[in-house]
């Protein structure tokens, strides 16, 4: 999966639980009708993907979703997502925003000249 955008927001690289798992979030806003602000995790490795890139660049980000299942001390389940982010891509500045290409002027139709209002008409409507 891929979420297109603009870097709204780019973390530090944080060591999270005992210390040994790296973790770095990305904030990627869509250019649609609604935009909408995505997080993504970087982790372990993957964070360094983000270093030569700052707030404000259009990019690609591939993404898994990834969900997980946690028991609570009182024993009531709850599930979490979150998406991971594998890979970043700059993507061009005309290509964020999907255009088609302009469409060549039709020809106008000559006005018909053979009417007969007496005529059946085929159409249903």
């Amino acid at each position: 999966m891929e979420v297109t955008g603009k870097i709204k927001m780019l973390g530090d690289a944080k060591n999270v639980g005992s210390g040994s798992f790296l973790k770095r979030e990305l904030v990627v806003t869509t250019e649609e009708q609604y935009p909408q602000h995505i997080l993504v995790e970087f982790v372990q490795d993957k964070c360094d993907l983000l270093n030569s890139f700052k707030v404000g660049e259009a990019v690609k980000v591939s993404i898994n979703l990834r969900g997980r299942e946690w028991v609570d001390p009182q024993g009531v389940t709850k599930y979490f997502n979150a998406i991971q982010g594998w890979r970043v891509d700059r993507v061009a500045a005309e290509a964020t925003s999907a255009q088609m290409p302009p469409m060549p002027a039709a020809e106008a139709f000559a006005p018909a000249t053979n009417l007969n209002e007496d005529e059946a008409d085929d159409l249903p409507f």
